[in-house]
């Protein structure tokens, strides 16, 4: 068996739900797209439509094909193994001749299909598959029954809540799989390159040629006697946390804000991609930009990318709520406590406080986090489906019940200037373009302050302040507690109604 061709099912969760059944014919997968899936039950016939041959480095690919990318959508590796024609030694002329036996040698499926050409030539040509009746056949035996990948054990969703892999389809095969996690090994590599870099040059990093210049400029000052961050530490911290960090960003469209030598924008550039971006960094083109607003933003679909974009001064990630498949569908509600100038730290933890209460009685998963400057802020991961006018006044609601308990220290956005010094519950982040700092982000102040994740018990910690993680320990941190906003990635929850 071991010196068979090779097989393999990939269910694909794209435009439509179907899986792709590809066998490994003269160097390349020939492929078919089967909407309900193979069975091991011959007397259910599945409709399959031949589509384009696929590289062989797609043979076991298990991930996500980002938005924008043709194929976008996850993919989990759903059966593989090997297999050979039956009654002929030329694959590839059967399948020309339209009719293709073989037996597959599976961990879900194992024994002999058929493919039969029902008619039509050219793209998408409509085919039969059928299992044989044979001592592999089961009636009633159904793909949806058998959900998990053979090399992971995960399903669908939870690839796409924590994938590790993406393909970029608009890339040559042998660079088109993207490993978004690369080995501690591969990350301490490019991290000592970087540091015999002189002023500039060429560095590898995450597999990717990257010209980085000005490396030993200072971009922030120091703070509590310490050295100032250079923009050589803001790369480096840029890399190390990119693995982490692109997965609030993938599929996003990103409103960076570029420090100290440009003002904010709201996307990286205007009207088109530039010729400076190389192609590995995806784009997304606004359907719904007014003439003079930002139409084409970065995609950060793979960690090489977020690194290119903070070599180019984007020292602020806001990535949208929504992602470009569905700009008008929000997939988080946002809770932003937006201290005033008369708001005391301790007043604020007052609030985040009443919120994690609030929280709790709603049975509600909602994750917090410090925002490198001044305040808190909260992310309900939610399933698409409602629009920001949903989100938002669904949070104005809850901001309101929560202020109405301690009146003094909140204030609301239209109120007289007298109350602008206390609190804002600032529920008008949720719209669309309008954003939140991402999770481990840098912010643009002394000592390279980080947006960073923390548990609601860390409300209560005395040491606990808004700014108090930076480039130089939230990497530590990281790697002592872990990733507190990865279970965020797995939930999708109803927002209930409120009273």
């Amino acid at each position: 068996m071991a010196d068979l061709p090779r097989f393999v099912v990939q269910h694909h969760r794209a435009t439509g739900d179907h899986y792709d059944l590809r066998f490994e014919v003269d160097g390349a997968l020939v492929s078919w797209a089967v909407p309900k899936g193979p069975t091991l039950d011959p007397t259910r016939r599945r409709t399959a439509f031949r589509v384009g041959d696929h590289p062989l480095e797609y043979l076991l690919f298990e991930g996500v094909i980002p938005e924008g990318s043709y194929g976008a959508g996850d993919v989990v590796v759903w059966d593989t193994g090997t297999w050979r024609p039956h009654g002929t030694d030329d694959a590839r002329a059967a399948v020309e001749a339209g009719e293709l036996h073989a037996d597959v040698f599976g961990h879900k499926l194992r024994g002999r299909l058929a493919l039969v050409r029902r008619g039509g030539r050219g793209e998408r040509e409509q085919w039969l598959l059928v299992h044989k009746r044979d001592e592999h056949a089961v009636e009633g035996w159904e793909p949806g029954e058998h959900p998990r990948s053979v090399l992971t054990g995960r399903t669908s969703d939870e690839v796409l809540a924590d994938h590790d892999r993406i393909w970029r389809s608009d890339l040559p095969a042998d660079r088109a799989q993207v490993v978004l996690r690369p080995s501690p090994g591969s990350v301490e590599d490019a991290l000592s390159a970087l540091s015999e870099l002189g002023g500039q040059g060429t560095w590898e990093v995450f597999g990717r040629d990257l010209q980085v210049t000005n490396l030993d400029k200072e971009l922030f000052p120091g703070r509590d006697g310490e050295a100032p961050v250079s923009k050589r530490e803001l790369l480096g911290y840029a890399a190390a946390i990119a693995p982490t960090a692109v997965r609030y960003l993938s599929g996003r469209a990103l409103n960076m804000r570029r420090h100290p030598d440009g003002a904010h924008t709201k996307g990286f550039w205007h009207k088109e991609r530039p010729d400076f971006a190389p192609p590995w960094v995806g784009a997304w083109d606004n359907p719904d930009a007014d003439e003079g607003e930002t139409r084409t933003y970065a995609v950060i679909d793979e960690p090489a990318a977020l690194v290119w974009a903070a070599q180019l001064g984007a020292l602020e990630w806001h990535a949208w709520t929504s992602r470009t498949d569905q700009p008008h569908r929000p997939t988080y509600a946002l809770v932003d406590l937006d201290p005033g100038s008369e708001t005391s730290w301790a007043d604020l933890l007052v609030l985040a406080r009443l919120h994690r209460d609030a929280f709790e009685h709603l049975d509600l998963q909602a994750f917090p986090k410090v925002t490198g400057g001044r305040g808190i802020q909260v992310w309900v991961p939610i399933m698409r489906g409602p629009g920001f006018e949903d989100t938002r006044q669904w949070v104005e609601r809850l901001s309101r019940t929560v202020g109405a308990v301690v009146p003094d220290l909140v204030s609301w956005k239209w109120e007289v200037r007298s109350r602008r010094g206390l609190a804002r519950l600032d529920y008008t982040q949720n719209a669309v373009n309008k954003t939140l700092v991402a999770p481990y982000s840098p912010r643009a102040a002394a000592g390279a302050p980080v947006s960073a994740p923390i548990t609601w018990d860390e409300l209560d910690d005395p040491d606990l302040r808004p700014d108090g993680f930076t480039v130089r320990n939230v990497l530590e941190r990281l790697a002592q507690r872990g990733d507190l906003f990865a279970p965020m990635l797995a939930v999708e929850q109803t927002l209930p109604p409120l009273a």
